[in-house]
């Protein structure tokens, strides 16, 4: 069976708006979009890179679908990456969206969303990779479909943003790795504990 990996950058407070850039994710007001920029390093891309090599598929909210979307196929700049991110397949979830936008390999998932990723986890592949999408990984976490958690912890608090970890009731995780970059970011892998 495939494993669902949530793979976030995430403030020490839990947020997880707008790492990338000022205008990545204003929704509600946010005022500290691109926060994670002065921590970035090569090991936090070596462990993207790690992550990518176990993925075959995304699991993306509409929020964060339309934002790649947007972004991804004219961002000739950061090279291979570009590739990689524009082929792989895309499943969305929506309750607005009609049909996929223009971005290759997209698929909107239909009917109930948590269980149309049951579907996809006992088709024959690597794991399905969740980025972003807070309220769809509130989905997949209430429904007991995440296996594995892999979390880049930035050291700075933010006080306000979309958090990853919400309302969605106790998780026990057990850690698998943990290290520390030289900019003082924690990258940890998490599994879920279901033996409590």
């Amino acid at each position: 069976m495939r494993k669902v990996i949530v793979s976030e950058f995430l403030t020490l407070d839990g947020v997880m708006q707008g790492p990338g850039g000022s205008d990545e994710d204003r929704e509600e007001g946010f005022e500290h979009g691109g926060w994670q920029g002065p921590y970035w390093n090569d090991e936090q891309g070596k462990a993207i890179d790690e992550v990518f090599a176990e993925t075959d598929g995304f699991l993306l909210g509409r929020k964060t679908y339309e934002i790649f979307a947007g972004y991804w196929p004219t961002a000739i700049e950061v090279g291979e990456f570009a590739d990689v991110m524009n082929e792989m397949p895309t499943y969305v979830a929506s309750r607005t969206l009609k049909e996929p936008l223009e971005w290759q390999n997209s698929t909107l998932l239909e009917g109930d969303a948590a269980e149309a990723v049951r579907k996809l986890k006992e088709r024959p592949g690597k794991a399905l990779q969740v980025i972003g999408s807070g309220d769809f990984a509130q989905t997949l976490m209430a429904n007991d479909l995440v296996d594995e958690y892999r979390l880049m912890i930035y050291p700075i608090v933010l006080g306000s943003g979309k958090r990853l970890f919400r309302e969605s009731g106790p998780i026990p995780l057990k850690l698998v790795t943990d290290t520390t970059t030289e900019t003082g970011v924690q990258i940890v892998t998490y599994v879920p504990d279901r033996r409590k």
